[in-house]
């Protein structure tokens, strides 16, 4: 009996020992926490800021009709992607035909009457040879014929407009692109002679500008500063509010040669083409014009950074294992993802990158080294 005692009491020793070892793992395992943390890296870094901007077409224009009539047919669709010289429009030429068949018979009776003048002023030259005629019958043909010759420049001149107005009854793209709605249905009238009348726009949606506004401080920073050089203007980034399948950049193609005096800023474009066609005339966009060079910049993963009502922070874990809140100071972005640290922190230190809201100041964790 006595034996069955001694085995029971040493069992309860034995599980009373395992609770308390169990125990003490646990509070030690929270003590020494796992976190995962990186160190700030040095790096030369190009920094950008970025501006907002709208993209236009390069190419776009009104078609218009330039005589008067009845529009008699709209050759495309609505938003159709239309071929250069592809008809759009047709408008009654029935007037414009007739002009020209008696421009072009005004030419010939002007052409004979030239013709009859010339070999008129010819024999009156040879009969003044034997005195059978006068002087002045001579000087009379001779400017009977000038005046045929000038007749015959006017009929031309007459038949090449004639001509030109039968032309614009036809209407055709002046370039490859994309149409919008036609403004007129066809049998409208279209008043076109006195001023002429827009009957659809045509955009071309290859090649396209990113206009955007600087001011005047931050045009010295990008192009007056020692370091242009060093600044790769020919690969510009553009951005959109929602982001596109493919990105999109191009070279600075076009700086004002002035500032406007009124708003203090500076026209730029950035050169964008648009193979895949997801570009349209009026998009809004995000210009990120690099303006200066930073060799030794330090930084940090942007979303590693806290914020409190007062400052940016970092977690950072000292050589003693220990969690320091350290005050920053931060500037642009870089390389995506990254923030550069402009005050409070150097190059190799290590911070917290996760499982921000469970370290707390003065806690010893157990660093582990990431990327």
């Amino acid at each position: 009996m006595k034996a069955k005692i001694l085995l029971l009491g040493a069992g309860a020793l034995l599980l009373t020992l395992a609770s308390c070892d169990k125990k003490k793992k646990t509070t030690g395992e929270t003590e020494t926490m796992t976190v995962d943390v990186a160190e700030a890296t040095v790096d030369s870094v190009l920094i950008s800021k970025t501006y907002p901007g709208t993209i236009t077409a390069r190419n776009s224009v009104d078609v218009v009709g330039r005589v008067s009539g009845t529009l008699t047919s709209q050759r495309f669709e609505d938003g159709d992607h239309v071929r250069k010289g592809q008809v759009l429009f047709t408008i009654e030429d029935t007037e414009y035909r007739d002009a020209v068949q008696q421009a072009e018979a005004a030419l010939a009776n002007s052409e004979s009457a030239y013709e009859y003048a010339q070999r008129n002023y010819e024999a009156l030259k040879k009969a003044l040879e034997s005195d059978a005629v006068s002087q002045m019958q001579v000087i009379e043909a001779k400017s009977s014929m000038e005046q045929a010759e000038a007749d015959i420049k006017n009929a031309k001149a007459a038949l090449q407009n004639a001509r030109t107005n039968l032309g614009y009854c036809t209407v055709t793209a002046p370039f490859d692109g994309d149409m919008t709605r036609g403004y007129l249905a066809p049998g409208a009238y279209v008043a076109g002679a006195a001023s002429p009348i827009a009957l659809a726009t045509i955009y071309d949606n290859s090649t396209f500008w990113a206009n955007f506004y600087i001011e005047d401080a931050a045009y010295e920073k990008s192009f007056l500063n020692p370091d242009r050089h060093l600044i790769d203007f020919d690969h510009v980034p553009v951005d959109f509010t929602e982001e596109l399948p493919h990105k999109y950049e191009g070279p600075l193609s076009y700086t004002a040669p002035s500032i406007d005096s009124s708003t203090g800023t500076l026209m730029l474009r950035i050169g964008l083409q648009s193979p895949y066609k997801e570009l349209r005339n009026g998009m809004y966009c995000s210009v990120n014009l690099p303006y200066k060079v930073d060799p030794h910049a330090v930084l940090v993963k942007d979303a590693s950074i806290s914020t409190s009502q007062t400052n940016k922070y970092l977690y950072v874990v000292n050589d003693s294992n220990k969690v320091v809140y350290t005050p920053i100071e931060v500037g642009d972005m870089a390389n995506d993802s990254m923030r550069i640290v402009t005050k409070g922190l150097k190059g190799g230190e290590k911070y917290v990158t996760k499982a921000l809201l469970k370290v707390r100041p003065g806690m010893t964790v157990k660093p582990v080294l990431t990327k």
